[in-house]
C-alpha cells in the first residue's frame, strides 16, 4: 500500500481507524493492568506468598517475581510473532488477552503460604510466567495493527494511544487498589483484599474479548497474505539476514534499553524506593502515582503527535537525556520533600558500619537461604530494613561489628552457631539497640504527612513523567516503520521485550539489590542510569529517522 494511499483512505475493510485505535488501545490496557495490580501489591504478595522468608528477602524474592514475568515477555514475542506473521495479526493478540487475564484472574484464588505452604508460590510463579509469556505477544500486536491502518502522517498520534494503554492500565490498577483498600480497611486488604483487584480482571477479558471479536485483519497484512508473499521462515528473515539483524540490534540497545530503564524506574521503582526506603504511606504513593499516571496519558499522545511532526529520533532522544539529567537529582528532592526528617537525620548523624570485611555477607537474598547470622550481617541487614543509608569502615580482624549512630556506639553480636531460637533472640536483641539509636538521633519510623511537600514531590514525579512519555510515546510508530511486513511482528517484539523485560522489568529488583549491598540510598540509580547512557549513544549515532516511512516493503 503506497504512502499517498494509507494518508488517504481513514478506513479500511470496513473499520474506521477510531475503532482500530479503540479495541487494539482498550484489550491492551487491560492487559496492563492485569500485570501492574501484581507490581503495585509485591509489598502484600511478600507476605502473603513469602511468609516463610525474612522482611528483606521476602520483599527481593516478590520483586524478583514481578521481574519474572518480564522474563518469559521475549518467548512470547518469538511464538506470537511468527503466529501473527504467518497467520495475521487478529489472532495473535486475541489469544495473548485469553492468556493474560486467565492467569489474572487465577492468582486472585490462590491459596496462600500459610494455607498450602510451597504449592502457593510455586503456582503464582507458573501464573506470572504465563503472565509474561501473554503480554510479550500484545505489544507487538496491537502496535502494527494499528501503525498498518493508519495515516502515514499520523502514525505517531495514532499509534501512541497503544502506549497511552500503559498508562490507563497503572492508572486502572492503582484505582482499584486503592478503593478496595478504602473499602474494606489496610487489616483487611492485607489478609483477603488484595485478591479483588484480580477478580476484576475478570470483568475486563470479558469486555476486551467482545471488542477485538469486532476487528478485521490489517490491511497491510490482508494485502500480503492476498497475494501470497507472507513469510515463511519469519526467524530465520528477521535473525538470521544482517540487514534486517542489524535494526533489531539498533532497536533494543538504542531505544528499548532506554525505554526499559526509564519507564520502570519512573512508574515502578519510584514506588518501591518511596515505600521502602522513605517509609511513605501506601495511600499517599498511589495518589501521587495516580496523579503522575494521569498525566503520563495525555503526555503520550502530545509526543506521538510531535514525533509526528519534528521526527521520531529527536523526541525520543529529549526524553533519554531529560531522564539522564533527573535520575540522581530527582530521587535526592523526593528524599526531601516525603520525609524530610530522614535526609535531615542521614546528613546531620550519618551512620556508619564498622566491621572485618570477612564477617560481612552480600546483603542481598531473594531466595532466603541466606541467615545473615554474622555480627556484621546483623547490622547491615537491620538498617537496611530500616531503610537506612550507611557507609563501610574496615575494623579490627575477628571483632564484633560496631554500628556508629553519631556519638552513640552500639555493638553488635554474632549468632552463628546458635540454636534457631537463641539465634532470633540475639537479633532481636542488635535490632532493638540499633533502632532506639536511630531514634534518638532522629530517624524516623515512617514519614511524617504534616511535612510532606506533596505538590514538589509531584514536580520530581511529573520530570520523570515527562522523559518517559517524550521516549515511550513515539516508539510504536518508530518500531513499525524501522521493520519490513514480512517479519514486523517477530522483528519488532523480541528487542522490545528485552528491553522492557530483561532491562526494565528487573529495575526494581536490580536497584533494590544494590541499595542493600551497598548501603547507599542511591546506588541503585547507576543501573539504569547505564542502560539510558549507553542508548543515547546509539540512538544518537546509528538509529535511523523513520517518520513518514511507507510500510509496504
Amino acid at each position: 500500500m503506497a504512502e499517498v494511499a494509507a494518508s488517504d483512505a481513514p478506513e479500511k475493510e470496513g473499520t474506521s481507524l477510531r475503532t482500530v485505535v479503540a479495541a487494539s488501545s482498550a484489550g491492551t490496557t487491560f492487559e496492563w493492568y492485569d500485570f501492574f495490580v501484581f507490581g503495585s501489591l509485591t509489598g502484600v504478595i511478600s507476605k502473603t506468598f513469602f511468609t516463610g522468608l525474612p522482611e528483606t528477602a521476602a520483599l527481593a524474592a516478590a520483586l524478583a517475581l514481578f521481574g519474572t514475568g518480564f522474563l518469559f515477555r521475549p518467548l512470547g514475542a518469538l511464538v506470537f510473532g511468527r503466529i501473527g506473521d504467518q497467520a495475521g495479526r487478529k489472532g495473535a493478540f486475541l489469544a495473548t488477552v485469553l492468556l493474560m487475564g486467565g492467569a489474572t484472574v487465577a492468582i486472585g484464588l490462590l491459596p496462600s503460604y500459610t494455607q498450602a505452604g510451597i504449592i502457593g508460590p510455586i503456582l503464582l510463579i507458573l501464573m506470572r510466567i504465563i503472565q509474561g509469556f501473554a503480554l510479550g505477544g500484545e505489544y507487538g500486536g496491537a502496535a502494527i495493527y494499528v501503525a498498518e491502518h493508519a495515516p502515514a502522517n499520523g502514525r505517531g498520534k495514532a499509534t501512541s494511544w497503544i502506549q497511552s494503554s500503559a498508562a490507563f492500565g497503572l492508572f486502572g490498577a492503582l484505582i482499584v487498589i486503592l478503593l478496595t483498600r478504602l473499602a474494606v480497611g489496610n487489616e483487611a486488604f492485607d489478609a483477603w483484599g488484595w485478591r479483588i483487584p484480580f477478580l476484576f480482571s475478570g470483568v475486563l477479558l470479558a469486555i476486551s474479548i467482545w471488542m477485538r471479536l469486532k476487528l478485521t485483519e490489517s490491511p497491510e497484512f490482508a494485502k500480503l497474505k492476498a497475494e501470497g508473499r507472507q513469510s515463511q521462515a519469519p526467524f530465520k528473515e528477521a535473525f538470521g539476514e544482517w540487514p534486517n539483524l542489524k535494526l533489531v540490534l539498533i532497536a533494543l540497545v538504542g531505544i528499548m534499553f532506554a525505554q526499559g530503564a526509564v519507564w520502570y524506574t519512573a512508574f515502578f521503582y519510584v514506588q518501591t524506593f518511596m515505600e521502602r526506603f522513605l517509609k511513605v504511606s501506601p495511600e499517599t504513593i498511589n495518589i501521587l502515582m495516580l496523579s503522575a499516571t494521569a498525566a503520563s496519558a495525555v503526555l503520550y499522545v502530545v509526543f506521538g503527535w510531535l514525533s509526528d511532526r519534528i521526527g521520531r529520533k529527536t523526541v525520543m532522544l529529549f526524553g533519554m537525556v531529560l531522564m539522564l539529567a533527573a535520575y540522581f537529582p530527582g530521587f535526592h528532592m523526593l528524599s526531601r520533600t516525603l520525609n524530610p526528617a530522614m535526609a535531615e537525620a542521614a546528613a546531620a548523624t550519618p551512620v556508619v558500619v564498622i566491621a572485618d570485611p570477612a564477617d560481612c555477607s552480600l546483603q542481598f537474598d531473594p531466595v532466603g537461604k541466606a541467615a545473615f547470622l554474622s555480627s556484621c550481617d546483623i547490622a547491615k541487614s537491620t538498617l537496611a530494613n530500616a531503610g537506612v543509608s550507611y557507609s563501610s569502615e574496615a575494623g579490627v580482624p575477628g571483632r564484633p561489628a560496631l554500628v556508629r549512630v553519631g556519638s552513640q556506639t552500639i555493638p553488635s553480636t554474632t549468632a552463628e552457631g546458635l540454636s534457631p531460637e537463641v539465634a532470633k533472640a540475639v537479633k532481636a536483641s542488635v535490632e532493638t539497640r540499633i533502632k532506639t539509636a536511630l531514634t534518638q538521633a532522629g530517624y524516623p519510623t515512617k514519614a511524617d504527612p504534616a511535612r510532606m511537600n506533596l505538590l514538589g514531590a509531584f514536580g520530581v514525579l511529573l520530570v520523570f513523567v515527562v522523559a518517559a512519555t517524550a521516549l515511550y510515546g513515539p516508539i510504536a510508530a518508530c518500531l513499525v516503520e524501522l521493520f519490513p511486513t514480512r517479519v514486523r511482528y517477530t522483528a519488532l517484539s523480541l528487542p522490545y521485550h528485552i528491553g522492557t523485560g530483561w532491562v526494565g522489568g528487573f529495575v526494581p529488583f536490580t536497584a533494590f539489590a544494590i541499595v542493600t549491598a551497598t548501603g547507599e540510598l542511591y546506588s541503585g540509580l547507576w543501573y539504569p542510569f547505564a542502560f539510558t547512557a549507553l542508548s543515547v549513544v546509539v540512538c544518537f549515532l546509528l538509529l535511523p529517522e523513520t517518520k513518514g516511512k511507507r510500510l509496504d516493503a
